[in-house]
């Protein structure tokens, strides 16, 4: 499988008053295109710094991220404004839905950000929204409201969907139809689709699962019989 990201001995340092807490360190992995990849650890462990330096969101201070043959560390900001809008889907696990907008108009908003963006209709058609295209955010339950979310990710045509805890708002229920469309788009769009959790039993379903304690990579499990989604007890 051709991978599509690979981490170069990537350190990470955050300033703590007079300290600094070293959030990644010396972190190398590959993963992918196309997997669905499961990122697990404790709180603290530099699950969701791996997350935001791979989205663009924050800086490296040592090593390379390359995405796509392209290594994203050093990019200027508007070049990094680029990399996030043609290539990263963000799924949060709060849906940051825009309060004033209807479902298909939060989805219609990436039109402006992106060069060849997937119809609006269609991405709600995709996460079985296509009846809720007019109501605002307030008249869904959560659920719906991150299906919303994902659909608006996935609406950029990104080639990463990177989701930090999409289901830690939802009950169990909800959580396995969100995990399951995610799931999906890795499969049937061939979108490469990572999500960080401190969820162990999410591993039955991945690709790939990456351990992170303290920062280093724990551990790093290809599993040769992902299960379905709908099929793991959450």
């Amino acid at each position: 499988m051709e991978a599509i990201i690979e981490f170069k001995n990537v350190t990470k340092e955050y300033a703590v008053g007079e300290h600094s807490l070293i959030a990644l360190d010396d972190v190398s992995l590959t993963i992918g295109e196309g997997e669905f990849v499961v990122v697990l650890g404790p709180s603290g462990a530099g699950k969701s710094t791996l997350l935001n330096l791979l989205g663009g969101m924050d800086f490296a201070d040592k090593g390379k991220i390359v995405v796509n043959g392209t290594d994203i560390v050093g990019l200027s900001d508007d070049r990094l404004t680029e990399y996030r809008a043609e290539n990263v889907g963000f799924v949060f696990q709060f849906y940051n839905l825009i309060p004033t907008l209807t479902a298909i108009e939060n989805i219609a908003v990436t039109k402006s950000i992106v060069k060849e963006p997937i119809d609006a209709a269609r991405a709600l058609d995709m996460v079985g929204l296509a009846d809720h295209a007019n109501q605002f955010p307030a008249q869904l339950s959560g659920g719906e409201q991150q299906r919303v979310s994902i659909a608006r990710a996935v609406a950029k045509n990104p080639a990463l969907l990177l989701c930090d805890e999409p289901t830690g708002a939802l009950d169990s229920e909800t959580g396995s139809v969100v995990l399951t469309m995610l799931q999906d788009m890795s499969r049937q769009l061939r979108k490469t689709v990572i999500v960080v959790t401190h969820n162990a039993v999410l591993a039955e379903a991945a690709d790939r699962i990456i351990r992170i304690r303290n920062g280093r990579i724990a551990g790093v499990e290809r599993n040769a019989a992902p299960k379905p989604m709908r099929e793991v007890s959450l």
